[in-house]
């Protein structure tokens, strides 16, 4: 397994602004939609940093597997398993579900995409011109 340096770095950072987030702002709009944002874009990076595998697959596992957090806490799962004192399983997997999470989560792996296909254009017309 070969680790992609560029999609390491940007798990860092985006890590990094999450935890600055979490920790430092109090606001109304970037610490309740702006780290839902990120957190897939975290994701997506962190899962392309080992494994070679195609963008919108990729990209809509994550987006799935948000989505499915964001459920669980509908169904408040963490109650179910007895985890509520636990704060590394509230941090994890969330304590109220909203709708606006999903639409962050789903603009968040939109912006990925589009980021990753126009990247590829270049290659394209690189190969195209060869």
């Amino acid at each position: 397994m070969k680790i992609n340096k560029g999609y390491l770095t940007l798990t860092i950072l985006l890590f990094i602004t999450e935890v600055l987030i979490g920790k430092y702002m109090h606001d109304s709009i970037i610490r309740p939609f702006g780290g839902d944002f990120l957190v897939v874009i975290l994701l997506y990076c962190f899962v392309k940093t080992f494994f070679n595998t195609p963008v919108l697959p990729t990209a809509l596992s994550v987006l799935v597997f948000a989505y499915i957090t964001e459920v669980s806490q509908y169904f408040q799962l963490i109650k179910w398993l007895g985890w509520q004192q636990s704060k590394i399983a509230a941090l994890l997997l969330g304590t109220s579900f909203s709708y606006t999470d999903l639409l962050c989560y789903t603009l968040g792996i939109g912006l990925v995409i589009a980021i990753e296909k126009t990247m590829q254009l270049p290659k394209r017309k690189q190969l195209t011109q060869h």
